[in-house]
């Protein structure tokens, strides 16, 4: 038999920084909530660093706050919209409009004072005429009393999708008298490590971010976060903005384990977002899944992978589905392979802690949610002195020593000197249901948990990510359904209530040939693992179906799991084929050869009007989203 590492959907799920993406994906809006439109805050200057060094100069165009909302104003976001999407319905592109930094459908969506900037080009004109940017008579760029022209560079990716809706952001400025100089650079460059982004060397730039169910934001709008020479580049927040409010509004949130003083905190930084329009959300990318018409329970969803209610599907016909990837994993063990292809595979054969469907998570495996609020977790504040282990505001563990910066239990940051701090201490019991088994039939024990945090904890295992295991201070394995976490003090994970650690096999005996055959998978070393076909190609399963067959470069075949705990599986057999070109997947979808497809494979492009046409005559269906990836247009407020 084979082995498979049952993992939580989120495990440690620590999205402080988020991650730009470079192409173009595609989804199906709800309707846009109407708004009360509040009048812009007069004038302002961005607060400057206290450093005084490179990028503690105010832009002199961009650091007036009357100019940044001139800009938001000036903006035909539908318009945009429209340029890349123009097979969607005036409904649709509005539903994919944005405010802040948050997809409509969020959990810590702002109801409340949000500053928004409907298009509205004679405001946006007046706005630069207050800002003293007149339009002399004959001309078609505004100017200042020096005689200045009111010009910025624009600087995103060469990407055919954004040189679409940018050619047209260009144009909507030339009509409020801006001149728009733009740079389409290789994404290489835009999002490397030592330029682009990465060195604040912009005016105006054009990007998105992959959103989150929880939202993080720490790295993006606190005033710490601001990358500079002298702090060696540290923080995403490149905009350079430093509003104390918003600042203390966002550590706050990311401090406190109580979601409804999450929701007050974050509502208070979209607030000051965007009254501050440091950034100017654009619009959510629109996605769409396709699915043949015999395939029945299909779920498309921004934040959770649509194989992950494979154990609903039914088929009007026969009793196989076939899914066709664009990608084909790398492996299907997660603990050193997180690429999308392997997620969705891996959901097959896995009985997952949890779900996260709509911005939000969903017990599975998983008994409850170990909250605080059920009882499952306490949050007690402890003494700590020099010499203990704390959790530290970088996000690791160190002794407490002189100058190390913590937060502590109040929620204040603060470096260490002398004496004792008071800090939070988690402790957390993680409860999972009963009968949960593998494909041979036996129950999970705890040994199989115990073996999971041994081996994925362990620096040889080649884990992506090793952050997580060292918040820990101990595990007790208390039973085969449950065990207990103590985290060390001052660790504040807001995903605390989702467990962490998967489940392993430990009774395996490991069949392939090499230096392992006839032991167990427990007595096989953490720096083995990722060489073993029991880990990487073959996993045993615990979820609706078990992998009989991998074909590499063409398909996998699985077939229904009848020791499954939820029973076995209606749909008997599921074929993963491996299709890269889009244009042929859709294809085979049309033909019958395939039965879904998701975003990725479809992208934006004439794949995915194809199929939405496709649609609409009822040939297949589709599941159009509003991704969870949004356009936005940040402005960098400081100059060398």
């Amino acid at each position: 038999m084979r082995t498979f590492s049952m993992r939580s959907v989120a495990g440690f799920m620590l999205l402080g920084m988020l991650v730009p993406v470079l192409a173009a994906c595609g989804g199906a809006p709800a309707a846009v909530p109407i708004k009360e439109t509040v009048t812009p805050a007069a004038s302002a200057a961005p607060t400057v660093p206290a450093a005084q060094g490179e990028f503690t100069t105010p832009h002199p165009i961009l650091s007036d706050l009357k100019v940044r909302q001139a800009i938001a104003y000036c903006t035909n976001r539908p318009e945009l919209i429209s340029s890349v999407y123009p097979f969607l319905s005036a409904d649709e592109q509005k539903g994919l409009l944005m405010d802040t930094f948050l997809p409509q459908g969020h959990w810590a969506l702002a109801k409340d004072g949000i500053t928004t900037y409907p298009f509205d080009a004679k405001k946006g004109a007046a706005l630069l005429e207050e800002a003293g940017w007149k339009l002399p008579k004959d001309d078609t760029v505004r100017a200042n009393a020096k005689n200045e022209p009111l010009s910025l560079s624009f600087t995103t990716t060469n990407v055919q999708f954004r040189q679409t809706w940018s050619a047209i952001f260009i144009q909507q400025m030339a009509a409020c008298g801006i001149q728009i100089i733009p740079t389409y650079a290789p994404a290489s460059w835009w999002f490397g490590a030592t330029t682009g982004l990465a060195r604040r060397d912009y005016e105006l730039g054009g990007y998105a971010w992959v959103g989150q169910t929880d939202p993080g934001g720490i790295t993006l709008y606190a005033c710490n976060q601001i990358p500079l020479p002298s702090n060696n580049w540290q923080g995403q927040n490149s905009m350079g903005w430093c509003n104390q409010t918003a600042s203390k509004a966002v550590n706050a949130a990311n401090n406190t384990l109580d979601r409804n003083e999450r929701i007050k905190q974050y509502g208070i930084t979209q607030v000051e977002f965007s009254k501050d329009m440091v950034s100017l959300p654009l619009f959510n990318r629109f996605e769409a899944a396709a699915a043949s018409n015999r395939f029945q329970g299909f779920k498309s969803d921004p934040t959770e992978y649509y194989t992950a209610n494979a154990d609903e599907w039914t088929v009007k016909d026969g009793d196989t589905l076939v899914l066709g990837f664009s990608q084909e994993p790398a492996s299907l063990w997660t603990t050193v392979e997180q690429a999308a292809s392997t997620a969705t595979a891996i959901r097959l054969i896995s009985s997952q802690y949890a779900t996260q469907y709509g911005y939000d998570y969903q017990p599975v495996a998983q008994k409850t949610l170990a909250t605080i609020e059920s009882g499952a977790a306490k949050n007690v504040e402890v003494d700590v002195k020099e010499g203990d282990t704390v959790w530290t505001t970088a996000g690791e563990p160190a002794k407490l020593a002189k100058d190390v910066e913590v937060t502590t239990a109040d929620g204040t940051t603060t470096k260490f000197s002398s004496g004792t701090l008071k800090l939070k201490q988690l402790t957390v019991t993680y409860t999972f249901i009963d009968g949960l088994k593998w494909a041979d039939g036996k129950p999970f024990t705890k040994d199989d948990f115990a073996l999971a945090y041994k081996i994925d904890c362990d620096p040889a295992s080649g884990a992506v990510s090793l952050t997580g295991c060292k918040s820990i201070s101990k595990v007790d394995f208390t039973s085969d359904t449950s065990y207990t976490v103590t985290y060390v003090p001052g660790v504040q994970w807001s995903t605390y209530y989702l467990a962490p650690i998967g489940s392993y096999p430990a009774h395996q005996v490991i069949t392939s040939e090499g230096t392992y055959k006839g032991k167990t998978l427990a007595e096989v070393p953490a720096k083995d693992w990722s060489t073993l076909p029991e880990i990487a190609e073959t996993p045993l399963s615990s979820g609706p179906y078990i992998l009989e067959k991998w074909e590499k470069g063409q398909s996998m075949t699985f077939t229904a799991n009848p020791n499954y705990y939820k029973g076995e599986p209606k749909v008997k057999k599921i074929i993963i084929k491996f299709i890269a070109d889009a244009n042929q997947a859709v294809a085979q979808l049309l033909t019958g050869d395939v039965d879904a497809l998701d975003s990725s494979t479809l992208g934006a492009g004439d794949a995915l009007q194809t199929v939405l046409d496709a649609a609409k005559k009822g040939t297949i269906q589709a599941f159009p989203i509003a991704s969870s990836t949004w356009e936005h247009i940040d402005f960098n407020l400081f100059v060398k």
